[in-house]
């Protein structure tokens, strides 16, 4: 049995995405560039939804297209260290990001704290304080 073919254009609707992304995730290995047959239109498998659908969803996840391409590479789901690697290396990285939010959360919830507690007498200490903070990452700069 002949799987069903779409038109890059189909494809990219059934997709929800657009006919640029396929062309980019082609560049990029993530898609096969079908040959061209008889006609002058380049026909799709019907399947290549599902892996945009793959690749989408692991990007919401945060993957990066050449984690995406790896995690590709072992679709078949056997390899289950590599694919427990890859996810795990992402979890440490989404994890690092919150350890991040939650610091600066608390060093905005503090600041705004202290410019409510100020007297309109003085100065907000929100602006002085990420001056401060500017001049110190400066400090840190090479200028060639």
């Amino acid at each position: 049995m002949v799987e069903a073919a779409l038109t890059i254009g189909r494809l990219a609707r059934a997709a929800g995405v657009g006919i640029e992304t396929i062309r980019y995730y082609q560049r990029r290995n993530l898609l096969p560039l079908p040959e061209a047959r008889h006609s002058t239109f380049r026909h799709y498998p019907v399947s290549l939804v599902q892996r945009i659908h793959f690749i989408k969803r692991a990007q919401d996840l945060g993957f990066s297209l050449d984690e995406i391409a790896e995690l590709l590479e072992l679709e078949d789901g056997m390899n289950r260290r590599s694919i427990r690697s890859l996810a795990g290396a992402r979890l440490q990285q989404i994890q690092a990001k919150i350890a991040d939010l939650q610091r600066m959360e608390g060093v905005l919830h503090h600041l705004i704290g202290q410019c409510a507690d100020t007297g309109q007498s003085e100065l907000c200490p929100i602006i002085p304080t990420l001056s401060a903070a500017s001049k110190h990452s400066e400090a840190g700069v090479k200028h060639d």
